[in-house]
């Protein structure tokens, strides 16, 4: 049987976010698709379009529903997303065109608290910003080591930092700060739902993404939190034991090219 994953990147990222998985899965037998999310196949150096600071949560997830829809697949496609790309999942999960969902050190969803040191160190730049909920903006590069990047090489760190483009301003005020946006009906996800965490994630530190794995009853036997990563569990050193792990729980759920 035909398998399609459909990988969704998070902030300041593009499909390049997934080339390491991308391949994994490839070979594993699957189809898969890494889009971008409006506004991200851009020039990292160049301006962004002004239009893309007041882009939110719903156009990026109707953007991927069309994809979705144009692909005509012949079975819904599992959707896997990482940060803030595994809060679209969500969005698309409650809407029913996924056949399972994997979220990848998720943002979490309005009603999930997620405020912790760690998290608004790394937003710190964003937030000083007047006007922020409305901009685009991107990370200084120090920020970007601490609160995401921790785990990789410093030359990796750099590399990855030079595709980063920059992020809409109104999606992140939307995860924020519980806004309609960032709202998913936990009863409407009736598919399949497998969480990861990094247990040294800044960003979407563990606790938070446990109670994200809860709110869909994906806690205990569909959660997994790793002890020796952090956000970057697509492409930080390590990451195949986590894709490895994916790999695993989709064949066990029957989702795999051989079912």
């Amino acid at each position: 049987m035909e398998r399609n994953i459909v990988m969704i990147h998070g902030m300041w990222g593009g499909g390049w976010h997934w080339e390491h998985y991308q391949h994994f899965f490839t070979e594993q037998g699957y189809q898969c698709h890494t889009p971008y999310l409006r506004y991200h196949h851009v020039d990292p150096k160049a301006e962004p379009d002004p239009r893309l600071g007041t882009t939110g949560l719903l156009d990026y997830a109707r953007d991927l529903e069309a994809y979705i829809e144009e692909k005509g697949f012949k079975e819904k496609p599992i959707l896997m997303g990482h940060s803030m790309g595994g809060l679209v999942a969500q969005i698309l999960g409650a809407r029913g065109v996924a056949s399972a969902l994997v979220l990848l050190t998720p943002a979490s969803p309005a009603g999930i608290m997620a405020l912790k040191f760690s998290v608004l160190k790394t937003f710190w730049p964003v937030l000083c910003q007047w006007g922020f909920w409305k901009k685009p903006h991107t990370l200084p590069l120090k920020t970007a080591q601490y609160g995401i990047m921790h785990l990789m090489s410093e030359n990796d760190q750099l590399t990855h930092y030079s595709r980063f483009v920059p992020e809409s301003g109104r999606a992140a005020t939307e995860i924020a700060f519980w806004l309609p946006g960032a709202r998913v009906d936990a009863s409407r996800v009736q598919c399949p739902v497998l969480v990861v965490a990094g247990r040294e994630d800044r960003i979407t530190p563990a606790p938070v993404v446990k109670k994200v794995a809860e709110k869909y009853g994906a806690f205990p036997e569909n959660y997994k939190c790793f002890d020796r990563h952090a956000h970057m569990v697509v492409c930080e050193p390590g990451w195949e034991e986590v894709a490895g792990f994916v790999g695993q729980w989709l064949k066990q759920n029957r989702l795999d090219p051989a079912a």
